[in-house]
């Protein structure tokens, strides 16, 4: 199976895609953890989870992806809209 077979099937909540945008940023599992105010136990399982379901098997593999299918913007490039956790539900 290719990575992103799995999207269709799977979509990625809101928070998972946070999480990867700042996985892609370079962020450790801790320093995401604060940047949420989730417990590191709970990053640990939102990458899990978002790792089954993009069928890939590393942080690495997971920012490529990301780039892949335009879930993520590194430095200008391949810019998406992110949802926003402080932007009122219409």
């Amino acid at each position: 199976m290719k990575s992103g077979e799995l999207q269709a099937n799977y979509p990625l909540s809101d928070r998972e895609l946070q999480v990867i945008d700042l996985v892609a940023s370079g962020l450790k599992n801790e320093e995401i953890s604060q940047r949420l105010d989730i417990s590191k136990r709970t990053v640990d399982n939102h990458i899990s989870n978002i790792l089954t379901k993009t069928g890939t098997d590393n942080r690495v593999a997971l920012v490529r992806w990301a780039l892949q299918w335009g879930k993520v913007c590194l430095n200008d490039v391949n810019c998406c809209s992110l949802p926003n956790p402080n932007q009122a539900q219409l």
